[in-house]
């Protein structure tokens, strides 16, 4: 049966595979060896588990829209990973990760962010099993989002501004491979996304696919059957999205559609959306698309959402793409904006401008009155408040 999912080299079709410096590649392996035996593992599964349950507050509510079903003509689930404690999908995997750091007898724990929320979810977890944890964020994202910094803190990381390049992402992700490189013996790196060397992109996949896992059970509960006609999710490097479709990805029968950040436009110089822009190239150790100029120098991407400001892709979603079984729309920033807006007026969530992007792409979407949809919000929006205040003056009321 065709597959999209890992091989056992670590590829999703021709994307994937570990392309790292010879002073990583003992850590590397070290994980690879490790992971799938740790994650199998009846003692792991059942710490996580808890975890999830009594720390996280796992099951997330699979919530019917009403007001925002009416409005596209359908029923529209929305997967409230923005409930979870520290407000989004990226506790999951951190919780996941670390478990496993212990297991491999790691002390050091290191991470990078963009937005915040995965620095947020490491340095939680780090709090709670007493592990120091060090966390790279580009300048630029401290500046905008500085609550998530002083949380950072305040749980006890220590949180290092990247100061290379455009002082984003990327740039942390950098800074935290050469850390790793420094001090293979003892760190443990956290990746937060499906990206990176693999097994990173399927470890990731793995850890957040309880997301599709509860969406299975709370579908056959609320409509008698497991499966949506459509998911969507937002994604930059990939990993709400990668955990919204696990147990979807070879059924047909489901429609993907993942909607990644436009900018201020594809053809404007401005834009995050790689699988429109990008070409085969290798970031931060895989082999995927990447924004990149006619000399292969990746270029800087740009988009109003710190979370989806990279300019690769998760192999996974890349080979979705390629393979036609996604359907990937560019959601621009006024989409995003406005996309935000109507969710808080409609159904009073706020939700982070990430996953503002997967409501954007409802607009672009043709629906039928007895389709299912089932939308991932990944985070919620309390770290983008200052962004959405000076976006709304230039709005007035919403339709």
């Amino acid at each position: 049966m065709k597959t999209y999912q890992v091989n056992k080299e670590g590829y999703y079709g021709e994307f994937g595979g570990a392309y790292i410096p010879e002073i990583l590649h003992r850590c590397v392996e070290e994980l690879q060896n490790a992971y799938s035996k740790v994650l199998e593992s009846e003692e792991f599964k059942q710490e996580f588990h808890q975890l999830l349950r009594d720390y996280v507050g796992r099951p997330s509510p699979l919530y019917l829209a009403n007001r925002l079903s009416k409005k596209y003509g359908c029923k529209i689930y929305l997967k409230r990973e923005d409930l979870n404690h520290t407000g989004a999908h990226k506790i999951n995997n951190a919780i996941g990760q670390v478990l496993l750091a212990k297991r491999m007898g790691k002390k050091r724990i290191i991470a990078e962010t963009g937005a915040g929320q995965h620095g947020v979810a490491t340095a939680t977890v780090c709090a709670l099993m007493n592990m120091q944890c060090i966390v790279y964020m580009g300048k630029t994202d401290v500046e905008r989002q500085h609550i998530n910094v002083e949380k950072m803190k305040m749980l006890g990381a220590e949180v290092r501004p990247v100061t290379s390049g455009n002082m984003t992402l990327k740039d942390a992700t950098n800074e935290a491979i050469r850390d790793w490189c420094c001090h293979p013996a003892d760190t443990y790196y956290v990746i937060g996304s499906t990206v990176g060397p693999h097994p990173y992109p399927d470890m990731v996949a793995r850890l957040q696919s309880v997301i599709s896992e509860e969406i299975k059970k709370q579908l056959k509960e609320q409509e008698g059957r497991e499966y949506p006609d459509y998911l969507m999710a937002c994604v930059g490097g990939g990993s709400n999205a990668a955990g919204t479709i696990y147990h979807y990805i070879d059924d047909e029968r489901v429609q993907i559609v993942l909607a990644e950040a436009g900018g201020k436009g594809i053809d404007t110089g401005f834009s995050a959306a790689t699988i429109q822009l990008g070409k085969m190239g290798i970031i931060h150790g895989a082999k995927t698309l990447v924004i990149q100029n006619e000399d292969g120098q990746i270029e800087e991407p740009y988009s109003i959402s710190a979370g989806l400001d990279y300019p690769g892709i998760g192999p996974m979603h890349a080979n979705l793409a390629k393979q036609q079984r996604a359907l990937v729309l560019a959601i621009n920033d006024d989409e995003a904006i406005r996309a935000a807006f109507e969710l808080t007026r409609l159904e009073g969530i706020i939700p982070a401008l990430e996953s503002a992007h997967a409501l954007g792409a409802l607009d672009k979407m043709r629906f039928k009155p007895t389709d299912i949809v089932v939308l991932t919000v990944s985070g919620r929006g309390d770290k983008d408040i200052e962004t959405y205040l000076k976006e709304s003056g230039t709005r007035t009321s919403l339709q």
